[in-house]
């Protein structure tokens, strides 16, 4: 089949609107997801029963927020994302935020760490700390979280194939800090499925992948009550070019599947349900973003009640962090970009976000430089302290257009969870290649839409300045990774080598049966064992994921 017979099977078979209309009609005014705006709307034209179905904040489904009082009650926690080069360097960077006002931490970490392979390692050549902090061992994560009292902040960590034996190095570093793991408070990404689709930092096949998984969600239960065990992330998949309604339709259909998951491994629902979170992007359509929120928990809310049968009201909550929009930021005029993230932000808070970092105005170059950092925390801060928009719960609930927009995504992605069920859910829609197509199509109609002016991207192929950049660059110095190798040198030196192949043994032998990992990750990390030689076990015993070649 040639390329464009395949592209016109694509549009005929896609659930985006937007591939199904002329170039002539995409230009219109529509959404991102194709939903058509109308030119005024009127008291029932979404629907004559709004107002009834909108309820109120707090209660079930939740369209308008998961806690009665909102940010009346407390603002959302402003946790910016950040970690590069090392550990010190990194826990510099965490205190300055806090010092300025962060009050929660997210950690970022490099492609080696993500990916199972410690600092020395040669597929590890030329990438230690250069998107994240390098975490091979415990004594790297001890400096990371130095003088920073663990019962005192939320941590959450973007951590997914190995996120198990980074949440271990956490529990011990609270341990060894005197901190009961029962007063920790944070979030692992811990999301295996959209690395399939979207990111690409995946080790292991799907099967022991979603057995880790629900391991931390058998753990976590019992001993850590107060950690987000997962984060189910819309983020990566908008990042890739999805649609808002795609975005809201992939997240909730990899969270079913978890949901499925846990349950066939013997949980019961509201044992674990409460204990899940959830990552979104808040992108450049303001409204629609707005309403992609609200129809993302009134969804959820339903998915828990009816289809899994949760009885407690908490499992029914989708509580999401928000990142503004990195694919949104431009290298060109990147001022300009402080105003993209402000309107993102402000879109989360309208739609009702528990957590939020707003990106960096010079992304688009290079790692974030103090000055942007502190900017990008000044804008939550301006937005929570100065523009008034926190002081009323859900100040756009009733609008015409947002509740038409709610209903809109709603439809829409309810309209592809229900075909990805036809397929065999989540698991099977990636393994057939359906999701990352459907992504891939939408991302190329709106590149399309670019090339022919009909989206305008401000100071890229509109309103161009042709100015000089002169930002000063943050620079990671290549000396970060010998030191970082022969600091495991040494470790490796002077642990206790009986010990450490005794646990590794065990480790082997317990990764193909039924045993719950975390204790035993927990075991291995405070005897000095790296995240790289239990990834190197675990790849033994059960092979890497390799995607489809057609992908």
């Amino acid at each position: 089949m040639s390329n464009e017979a395949e592209q016109k099977r694509w549009e005929q078979e896609s659930l985006n609107p937007l591939l199904k209309r002329s170039p002539e009609r995409k230009a219109a005014f529509d959404t991102s997801s194709g939903i058509p705006l109308p030119r005024l709307l009127t008291p029932g034209d979404p629907d004559p029963d709004y107002l009834e179905k909108l309820g109120f904040p707090g209660e079930y489904p939740f369209t308008r927020g998961v806690q009665p009082s909102m940010y009346r009650g407390r603002f959302w926690t402003m946790r910016q994302y950040a970690g590069y080069a090392t550990a010190e360097e990194s826990n510099r960077r965490y205190r300055y935020l806090l010092e300025q006002g962060q009050t929660g931490l997210s950690v970022a970490f490099d492609l080696p760490t993500q990916i199972g392979y410690d600092a020395d390692d040669p597929i590890a050549i030329g990438e230690v700390g250069k998107v994240g902090v390098s975490i091979s061992a415990l004594q790297d994560m001890e400096t990371l979280f130095q003088d920073i009292p663990l019962d005192k902040v939320s941590t959450s960590m973007t951590i997914n194939a190995p996120a198990s034996i980074l949440l271990a190095m956490y529990i011990s570093v609270a341990r060894k800090q005197g901190v009961e793991t029962r007063r920790l408070r944070g979030t692992i990404q811990n999301d295996i499925l959209k690395e399939y689709i979207a990111r690409g930092t995946y080790i292991f096949p799907p099967r022991p992948s979603m057995r880790l998984i629900t391991d931390v969600f058998r753990y976590c239960q019992a001993e850590v009550p107060h950690w987000n065990t997962i984060s189910i992330s819309g983020y990566h998949i908008r990042e890739a070019g999805s649609t808002a309604a795609q975005e809201v339709a992939f997240t909730l259909a990899n969270g079913i599947a978890y949901v499925q998951a846990a349950l066939d491994a013997g949980l019961d629902v509201d044992s674990f349900a409460e204990q899940l979170s959830f990552f979104f992007n808040a992108h450049n359509n303001f409204l629609e973003e707005v309403a992609k929120y609200r129809a993302a928990r009134r969804m959820w809310a339903r998915i828990m009640k009816e289809r899994f049968g949760a009885h407690s009201p908490k499992s029914w909550m989708l509580r999401f962090h928000t990142q503004t929009a990195g694919s949104t930021l431009t290298a060109q005029q990147p001022e300009n970009n402080v105003v993209r993230v402000a309107l993102q932000a402000l879109a989360a808070v309208f739609g009702g976000t528990q957590s939020l970092h707003t990106n960096s105005m010079d992304e688009a170059l290079w790692l974030p430089t103090e000055k942007a950092v502190r900017v990008a925390l000044r804008t939550q801060q301006i937005i929570a302290h100065e523009s008034g928009v926190a002081d009323t719960i859900d100040p756009l609930a009733g609008s015409y257009l947002v509740e038409y927009l709610t209903d809109e995504v709603e439809r829409l992605a309810g309209e592809y969870i229900r075909k990805i069920d036809e397929m065999g859910g989540a698991l099977a829609a990636i393994q057939a290649g359906y999701i990352q197509n459907e992504i891939q199509q939408a991302a190329y109609a709106f590149q399309q839409a670019v090339e022919r002016g009909d989206e305008i991207v401000v100071g890229v192929n509109a309103f161009q300045a042709g100015e000089k950049m002169e930002l000063e660059r943050l620079r990671v110095d290549p000396a970060i990774e010998q030191a970082q190798r022969q600091r495991l040198v040494e470790l490796r030196q002077r642990r206790d080598a009986q010990r450490t192949s005794e646990l590794l043994t065990h480790l082997s032998v317990a990764a193909p049966g039924s045993e719950n990992l975390v204790p035993l990750f927990i075991e291995c990390v405070e005897n000095d064992i790296t995240l790289g030689e239990i990834c190197r076990v675990l790849r033994d015993r059960w092979g890497e994921y390799e995607p489809p070649a057609w992908v």
